[in-house]
């Protein structure tokens, strides 16, 4: 830095140059003494290479000469060698096809097992193939693909199983009705041996009871191992003829899927997801079965087949519950046949109230009881199947009483209202027959004589005694006591008493067209219906053993309907003849301003005595062998005698006291009188 930064950069330079020069020298000095020696040694390195060429010469001559002599050594050694390498593969591929053979026949067998479907025996190969076989060549690559092939054929054979498990639950949805046609058929059959051993208890000593015969039948099923090969669901049979036996309802099903799948899921270790998917399909199975057809209460046979369905579904799983170890338990039927209950009386209801017709409806009720007992033959709790044909009882009461309201109907609008006449004795007898009616002095009479009464009175009590027998045919196989039985008919037929006949008899007598001959008739009539009461209260305790003196029996109220008819054909008979007066009275047109009076009754009036003479002769000449006075139509004439003639003096009461009567004179009067004195004189000439 000293040099460049002052002026003495020149002289540096030429200092540094004189230095160069002497270092020169030293170096050319130094060279001119060893150049000898390097020449020197060049020439020997000359002749060292001559020899060396010799020497390689000699080598290559000589490896020559080796190479060619050992040619035919090399070519056999070589052979030897490819030989003994041979000898040993063969020997070890030997070996090793000894090891891969069981191998491959297992891993053969196991995909003709497959093939076949055995798909049981296949898992078991499969298994003993996975643990025993694969791993003593489990470093051949064809061993690695097999081993990478089991789970997929484990998934394979749970699918193929669950496939086969599928068809199976699609058979039985479809076959459900069929199994359950048979199972009750079978309970019809057990029904009917009931009924023949409880009336021939001697003979009881060689059948089955229900329970055996069940039993029996779950023995007798196709519970066919886990190692069976053929799969199948429900077996085809024929409709059996009624006399023949009808199979147990589980010899129409091959339950052998369910079980097969089951033992693969369970080996597989997946048995909890074959439950859960099995009862799954099952609950789903449930609803379907559970929802009825919109039409179902047009027929009968919709209600059976609905029936049909859930008997078939339930058997099924009766017998899945007491032949495999907790597919399904207890807990899970009992909410099945809970939930199952509760559809199947709402639905039951909601069609039943579109019932109109007491024949289906009984059918109906014969049909839900075969249910019943079919189910609780088989453990399953129905007391609210029998409490709900309680509900369809009062339903089925209410539908009776519309048919017999048309019958009555029918009876009393086809009636004469006219004495039933007799020509001869069978007549009579058969009449009597019909109808509890006794009268000496009616049967001393010659033929051709009358009853008092018309056609419609034994017509009705006839219809009455067969509306009793209907209600009894619904109270059969209900499980209900006499005295229940008892009161329930007697209930419906009081409904039938005071209501429907009570309205059909009063329909009658309200008629704008009803004549006084026809209401004193039904008087006549109804008053022999309500002496009948009592024989009904006799029939009824005969067919129900039920005496009238216990506690709680329900009386009749026949009499009370029958009086009240009574009564209104009485009041009606007693309008009409007020109505006719006053028809009559409206002709009256006296003069009140006249000076002189008539010489005779007004015409009206005369016309009017006329009316009353003949009408109360026709209760003058009504039927029957005792004196009129004493009779009901008897008194029935006194009472519209008076009850006309008091309306008769009030109303006439009434011409002389109206507003528009300012004056009157004498004359007006003495013909007023005249008038009253010619009612008086009339009415009081008359027999009644």
């Amino acid at each position: 830095r000293s040099v460049y930064d002052g002026e003495e950069h020149g002289r540096f330079m030429e200092k540094l140059e004189a230095r160069i020069r002497n270092h020169d020298r030293e170096i050319e000095k130094m060279c001119n003494f060893h150049y000898q020696g390097f020449v020197d040694s060049i020439t020997e390195l000359l002749k060292v290479r001559g020899e060396a060429q010799k020497l390689k010469n000699q080598v290559t001559d000589t490896n020559r000469k080796l190479q060619n002599e050992g040619k035919e050594l090399i070519i056999a050694m070589e052979e030897l060698k490819q030989c003994r390498l041979q000898q040993r593969n063969i020997s070890a591929t030997v070996d090793k096809l000894t090891l891969c053979l069981p191998v491959l026949e297992m891993y053969s067998k196991l995909r003709e097992q497959m093939k076949s479907k055995r798909h049981y025996p296949a898992l078991k190969t499969l298994e003993h193939l996975e643990h025993t076989y694969l791993p003593q060549v489990s470093h051949y690559r064809f061993c690695k693909i097999m081993v990478d092939n089991i789970p997929k054929l484990r998934e394979e054979i749970k699918e193929v199983s669950m496939s086969d498990l599928k068809d199976f639950l699609e058979s039985i949805r479809k076959h459900s009705d069929k199994i359950g046609e048979t199972a009750m058929k079978q309970a019809q059959q057990q029904r009917n041996l009931d009924n023949i051993v409880s009336q021939h208890p001697r003979i009881s000593g060689g059948k089955k009871s229900k329970k055996e015969v069940c039993a029996s039948s779950d023995l007798e099923v196709k519970t066919t191992s886990p190692m069976s090969e053929q799969d199948s669901g429900i077996l085809d049979v024929e409709d059996e003829d009624e006399d023949e036996e009808v199979p147990g309802a589980q010899d129409l099903v091959d339950f052998s899927p369910v079980y097969r799948c089951l033992h693969i899921y369970s080996v597989l270790g997946a048995r909890e997801t074959f439950e859960n998917y099995y009862r799954k399909q099952r609950r789903k199975q449930a609803r379907l079965v559970l929802q009825p057809p919109s039409n179902m209460h047009e027929t009968l046979d919709g209600y059976r087949k609905y029936f049909n369905q859930i008997v078939g579904f339930f058997v099924v799983e009766d017998h899945i519950l007491h032949t495999t170890q907790g597919l399904v338990n207890r807990a899970y039927i009992d909410e099945l046949w809970e939930m199952a209950l509760s559809k199947t009386i709402a639905a039951l209801r909601t069609h039943s109230s579109y019932c109109s017709d007491p024949s289906l409806v009984l059918d109906l009720k014969n049909l839900i009881v075969l249910f019943a007992d079919t189910l609780q033959g088989y453990g399953f709790p129905v007391n609210q199947l029998f409490d709900m044909l309680l509900e369809i009882q009062d339903q089925y009461s209410e539908t009776l009483l519309k048919k017999w309201s048309g019958v009555f109907r029918n009876i009393l609008d086809s009636d004469n209202y006219s004495p039933i006449p007799v020509t001869n004795e069978e007549i009579y007898k058969k009449i009597v027959g019909q109808f509890p009616f006794q009268d000496a002095e009616l049967e001393k009479q010659p033929f051709p004589k009358k009853f008092p009464f018309s056609e419609f009175v034994p017509k009705v009590y006839n219809q009455i005694k067969e509306f009793i027998y209907a209600c009894l045919k619904f109270s059969e196989d209900l499980h209900l006591s006499s005295t229940e039985v008892d009161d329930m008919i007697r209930k419906s037929t009081n409904l039938l008493l005071t209501r429907t006949l009570s309205n059909c008899l009063q329909n009658v007598i309200k008629r704008k067209n009803v004549g006084l001959t026809e209401l004193v008739q039904i008087i006549i009539n109804t008053t022999h219906l309500e002496k009948s009461c009592k024989f009904l209260e006799e029939f009824i305790t005969n067919i129900t053993n039920v005496l009238p003196e216990t506690v709680h029996t329900t009386k009749l109220y026949g009499t009370t309907t029958f009086k009240d008819a009574r009564h209104a054909a009485e009041e009606e008979i007693y309008t009409n003849l007020n109505q006719k007066i006053d028809q009559f009275l409206q002709l009256a047109d006296y003069d009140w301003m006249a000076m002189e009076p008539g010489s005779k009754a007004s015409d009206y009036l005369v016309d009017l005595i006329g009316f009353l003479r003949s009408t109360f002769a026709v209760f003058t000449h009504l039927p029957g062998d005792v004196d009129v006075h004493s009779t009901m139509s008897g008194k029935v004439a006194q009472t519209a005698c008076m009850s006309a003639c008091k309306h008769l003096s009030t109303s006439l009461m009434q011409l002389l006291l109206e507003a528009e009567v300012r004056q009157l004179t004498l004359g007006a009067l003495q013909q007023f009188n005249l008038d009253v004195e010619e009612c008086e004189r009339k009415m009081q000439n008359h027999p009644i």
